[in-house]
């Protein structure tokens, strides 16, 4: 495929340049991450009278208040202001969906535990929580729903269902010489940032308010905060200079506490602070959705599938949020890289009295990924084979077999030539046999390995939303003012696009001034998401840029009288033909003094794609991201502990912009996937109230967790047969993905229990593989023995494993 590829953009490092497209320039910000410099909101210097805002708390899950006495709270040491519903001066909404179901404070009716009611803005931070333990609040309690199975008895959602299909799955089934059916459980996730959701409004002059919020979608925070107000966008400014992580969670969830900030601070006049506690945090913001998956798979001898029918219910708590998109996600993720010819998946997007579940790294996707590659775990101990095999026989590819069930074609594929390398750098094959060999001896340690592949789709999936702008400056000195759309949470995209900026003037990276995000200098802007935020702000900024350049070598061409072909920009310099040989800086100066414009904004749109989702089909995605991962672990039989002891992975990245960032995001996004699959339980209880909501109770993977043989490569053919940005792929995402061969591995390791049945047992392995879930896995996997061996001695037809009655296992558990 690489014979499509226009070569002029596959440029290696230019000699010379200091920071350009390919170098492995660090973090922008790392020297003061490292040395506490990096400035986050809450280390702003507040100004004289700054207010601190607290929220007060429902204490059911579901039901109308029928009185709230707050005379107390405002009669509080140091209370300035108290907020409700009755206070907010326009449209009580923060939904980012337009679907008007998501309060800024509610009007009435509580939908779930630990919802905002009110919001104290005292002298002190201690002071605002104080106050909220005073609030006198009785309720009229309702009837909550608190699981997804609930949910889906009641018909309780909080959009209508979807369908996808392709074919005719149910003949296909019917006529499927294996057919398998089972049930998994897919828990979900905190996002755990280490900078909690916070902002700090400023009131103006006129009414505005100027606010700092941790945010990955400044644009939607001001026209939310707006509304709010009941003032038009232009009354708002959001600046985001870093963010201490965001993971999808401060994409929309960031709304309601920038409002309540910004009614304190035009109510009041004061500049007014809301920084949640880590617990509030944990207690009133969104998850990743978890799930229960429900499918039915026909397959052939050679472990080949021949017909799917999945169905997905996902927990999207009391409001939409952006659970639609999530849920759509997961069905277009269903396939990963295999070729589902006769196919139906139908998603349920369930309404629960839970906190509203939100986006999450990989925004869906994981979830129908972990789905389909248990799925093909499962034909293959159905069947007696290596997974890998399976895998490979599904894989798209070939004429015929390259149409995904949303009628998109695949034709970028790499998972051939990935998996080929793959293969040679781990071992696997040999590994495999001699863990298995292991295991055969080990009656209590038990080891496990898989390898799994990833194939992500690149884009918004909603279509308007894949556009950018950028803002470039140019000074008489020849130094650099860059401003775009995209956020800067820790993922290195500012460092990015900065270098695309240097690549085209061919000026060094320290030239270039990087700015906050700010929705007063570039408008209009999508939420740095779904990965896309180097490919569509390095587009914008490179079109800003070369406007300039454009503009330079006019000027240039005519001040020398010289060919435009004659001018070559080069490291530091510009070559003008014969005539002259000059900085940078001493072009842009003479341009300047020419009257040239040295200021351009910059405008980029994802082309190609589109998507009928009435009919579930087109192409929804720009490009595919491809990886691949080796996992394998260690489990104890008798407590159900495990380690990952060793990792290869090689991920394609195209032709990586900066191969350290990209490195830093493939290992991280690897580690959150590992903890979302492995450690990180979420748990609510009967009433509603969620039980893990600090790290003393929700772990997420420690240093130690880090498997010690980690080998992690860039895959050196990486390409992009798009024109992507300098041919570079996205890296934000498809890396958590390849952590599903960690729990792929697990349950390897609980399927050699089974040694005597081997190839006919499954176990049942739900996500996450906690100690707890992985000894009943054992414990499920010994019942199953014992039935096969009853059966054999019945001379009876061996059955498959079905976990269809396991309830609570992964998922958001209600109950002890």
């Amino acid at each position: 495929m690489l014979d499509k590829v226009d070569r002029t953009d596959l440029i290696a490092p230019t000699p010379g340049l200091t920071g350009g497209v390919r170098s492995a320039s660090k973090h922008d910000s790392g020297p003061k991450h490292v040395t506490g410099e990096a400035v986050y909101i809450d280390d702003i210097v507040e100004p004289y009278g700054t207010l601190h805002l607290a929220p007060g708390a429902a204490t059911i899950a579901h039901g109308k208040i029928t009185k709230m006495d707050l005379s107390k709270v405002r009669s509080a040491p140091g209370v300035v202001c108290v907020l409700t519903a009755d206070d907010i001066p326009g449209i009580n909404d923060v939904s980012p969906a337009h679907t008007h179901d998501e309060p800024v404070l509610p009007d009435g009716i509580v939908q779930f535990y630990g919802q905002p009611v009110f919001c104290v803005a005292a002298q002190t931070r201690e002071q605002a929580r104080a106050a909220t333990k005073l609030a006198e609040i009785e309720y009229e309690e309702l009837p909550a729903i608190l699981s997804i199975d609930d949910a889906m008895a009641q018909k309780s959602y909080v959009a209508d269902p979807h369908v996808m299909k392709r074919g005719d799955s149910a003949s296909a089934l019917a006529s499927a010489p294996h057919r398998h059916a089972s049930r998994m459980m897919i828990g979900g996730q905190d996002h755990f940032y280490l900078e909690g959701h916070i902002s700090f409004a400023i009131p103006q002059e006129d009414g505005d308010v100027f606010i700092h919020c941790s945010t990955q979608h400044p644009s939607e925070v001001q026209h939310n905060i707006a509304n709010v107000l009941g003032r038009p966008a232009n009354a708002v400014t959001v600046e985001v200079r870093r963010m201490g992580g965001g993971f999808g969670g401060k994409e929309t969830q960031s709304m309601q506490w920038a409002a309540l900030a910004s009614i304190v601070a035009i109510k009041t006049g004061r500049p007014a602070k809301m920084r949640l506690d880590r617990d509030d945090d944990m207690i009133m913001t969104g998850k990743r959705h978890d799930f229960i998956v429900d499918y039915d798979i026909g397959f052939d001898d050679g472990g080949r599938i021949c017909g799917v029918d999945i169905q997905y219910a996902a927990n999207c708590g009391f409001s939409a949020d952006l659970s639609s998109a999530i849920a759509d996600r997961a069905m277009f993720h269903t396939d990963n890289a295999y070729y589902l010819g006769d196919v139906e998946i139908r998603s349920y997007r369930c309404k629960t009295n839970l906190v509203s579940n939100t986006a999450f790294r990989g925004f869906g996707g994981p979830q129908g990924m972990v789905a389909i590659e248990r799925i093909i775990d499962e034909i293959a101990m159905t069947l007696g084979l290596d997974p890998l095999d399976v895998r490979l026989a599904n894989y798209y590819g070939g004429e015929g077999r390259n149409m995904t069930p949303y009628y998109m074609p695949v034709e970028d594929n790499v998972l051939p030539e990935l998996t080929r390398d793959l293969l040679a750098s781990s071992d696997y094959r040999a590994r495999r046999a001699e863990i298995d060999a292991f295991n055969t001896q080990s009656p209590v340690i038990k080891r496990g390995i898989a390898i799994t592949p990833v194939k992500f789709g690149i884009s918004f999936t909603t279509t308007f939303l894949n556009q950018a702008g950028a803002l470039v400056h140019v000074y008489q000195d020849g130094s650099v003012h860059l401003n775009h759309g995209g956020t800067e949470m820790g993922q290195g995209l500012f460092i990015k696009v900065a270098q695309v900026v240097a690549e085209e003037f061919q000026i060094d990276l320290d030239q270039i001034k990087i700015t906050a995000t700010n929705t007063g200098k570039v408008p209009n802007t999508s939420a740095t998401a779904a990965s896309s935020g180097a490919d569509m702000n390095g587009m914008a900024a490179r079109n800003a840029a070369r406007t300039i350049k454009d503009r330079l070598i006019e000027f240039a061409a005519g001040y020398y009288k010289v060919a435009p072909a004659a001018i070559q920009f080069v490291p530091g310099r510009v070559i003008i033909g014969d005539v002259a040989d000059i900085s940078f800086a001493e072009l842009v100066k003479q341009a300047y003094l020419g009257r040239v414009s040295l200021s351009a904004t910059g405008y980029y749109a994802t082309p190609k794609i589109h998507y009928d989702r009435e009919t579930a089909s087109g192409r929804p995605f720009f490009y595919f991201a491809y990886g691949m991962a080796c996992s394998e672990v260690m489990i104890d039989t008798l407590t159900g502990e495990n380690k990952v002891t060793r990792v290869d992975i090689l991920h394609d990245v195209g032709q990586s912009l900066n191969p350290a960032i990209d490195r830093g995001q493939v290992e991280g996004g690897f580690i959150q996937g590992m903890g979302w699959l492995t450690s990180e339980e979420l748990w609510w209880d009967n009433a509603g109230r969620i039980r893990t909501h600090a790290p003393s109770t929700y772990k997420i993977p420690a240093c130690s967790d880090r498997p010690e043989d980690f080998r992690m490569d860039l895959w050196s053919s990486g390409r992009n047969v798009e024109k992507s940005i300098h041919r570079s792929k996205a890296v934000g995402e498809p890396p958590l993905m390849l952590a599903i061969s960690v729990h792929r591995a697990i349950a390897h390791a609980v399927a050699s229990v089974a040694s005597v049945a081997q190839g006919k047992i499954v176990p049942a392995l739900n996500t996450p593989a906690t100690p707890e879930a992985v000894l009943r896995a054992v414990a499920r996997l010994a019942d199953d023995m014992a039935g096969h061996a009853a059966r054999q001695h019945e001379d009876l037809p061996v059955k498959g494993a079905d976990n269809t009655a396991m309830v609570g296992v992964g998922a958001p558990q209600v109950g002890a």
